[in-house]
């Protein structure tokens, strides 16, 4: 996509050494290649047929986004994202976070790396990138609302009691996104959705109760803006992520796309408010966000877990928001002002998630 864009590729990231990143550090041989956590076979193919070009570990990938003068996208998963975000922001750079639990886990941190190194945070979530998108232009006095879209995931309709028996498959299987496993199953919950009203929040600095969510099935209303006056501004497309990645690209300008274009002639679109009792976990997305400190963080830990657990067989799917509520109630909310600082919090939630998954057998 970056080389489409006219832009030069000058790293390249990832956790283990795949096939399909060594033919792209191949393609592109003016860029170094990070590769988190090889393999002892991975190491030594990569080095034979890249040399110079590939470092390796946690702080080769945190090396490269620190890299002055760059476009940062960050798709790490969960918090092990957070020292790449700091080092992208702290050198200056645009950083396009695809990365939600970086933001909600290490906030504060996020945005004290942004001012210190005076770098750009542009989101590419399509809810948020919607949202960017609604408010260019804008004067954000004007704005009453933000409303950010959610498909409702696979179960959507059903009661809590519906919940208690469905599979990992059925949790797995969404009608609309093509995603990793664990957000899969947090789209499932709301929790995915209760991440990115922290994220909201964060990104444009409105308060909570001014940030809402409908329940949008199509998926092609990514977010809506409703101004002071009553006028509603929405970002329309198919569900297709490459949309908001381009534009976190190349940001304020647009440039043709490779995402099929969007036929509305014919579609419906519904909106309903999302089942409070069937899904929680969007409720404990909001006490956590307006707790602040390291709430979000501990948060995403626990769900995290959780979800692992879900996913391994462990515990069934509604026992997924208990163990992160159960969590949240044990850890004392304190201030985050480093990493170092999140990880330590992060740590401490997942071995209360573990022991709270422990004891739901």
């Amino acid at each position: 996509m970056a080389a489409g864009l006219g832009m030069e590729v000058r790293g390249l990231a990832a956790a283990r050494g795949s096939a399909s990143l060594l033919r792209l550090g191949t393609a592109h041989p003016g860029a170094t290649v990070a590769v988190a956590a090889p393999t002892g076979e991975e190491r030594e193919r990569f080095v034979a047929e890249l040399g110079r070009r590939v470092c390796f570990g946690a702080e080769g990938v945190i090396e490269l986004a620190g890299t002055p003068g760059c476009v940062v996208l960050n798709g790490v998963v969960g918090s092990a994202g957070l020292a790449a975000s700091v080092a992208a922001l702290d050198a200056g750079n645009r950083l396009a976070l695809a990365n939600k639990e970086s933001l909600v886990a290490g906030g504060p941190v996020v945005e004290a790396a942004r001012r210190r190194g005076g770098g750009e945070l542009l989101p590419v979530d399509s809810e948020h990138s919607a949202l960017l998108q609604c408010l260019a232009g804008e004067d954000i006095a004007f704005v009453r609302r933000i409303v950010l879209s959610a498909s409702g995931g696979p179960f959507l309709g059903r009661a809590r009691a519906d919940l208690e028996r469905v599979t990992v498959a059925e949790a797995l299987a969404h009608p609309t996104w093509r995603m990793g496993r664990r957000i899969t199953v947090d789209s499932a919950t709301l929790m995915n959705k209760a991440f990115e009203v922290i994220e909201a929040h964060l990104l444009f600095g409105l308060p909570y109760e001014r940030i809402e969510v409908l329940i949008h099935p199509q998926s092609v209303v990514h977010s809506l803006v409703e101004f002071v006056d009553g006028s509603l501004k929405a970002q329309l497309g198919p569900p297709d992520m490459r949309i908001p990645i381009q534009y976190a690209l190349t940001f304020p300008r647009r440039a043709p796309g490779m995402a099929p274009l969007l036929d509305l002639a014919g579609r419906s679109l519904t909106f309903e408010a999302p089942d409070p009792v069937a899904f929680p976990c969007l409720r404990l997305g909001y006490e956590a966000g307006r707790a602040g400190g390291s709430a979000p963080a501990v948060l995403n830990a626990a769900d995290e877990v959780a979800v692992g657990a879900f996913l391994e067989g462990r515990i069934g799917f509604t026992r997924i928001p208990g163990v992160v509520e159960r969590v949240l109630e044990a850890i004392p909310r304190r201030h985050l002002g480093s990493v170092a600082e999140v990880l330590a919090v992060d740590a401490e939630a997942r071995a209360a998630a573990r022991e709270a998954v422990g004891s739901c057998g």
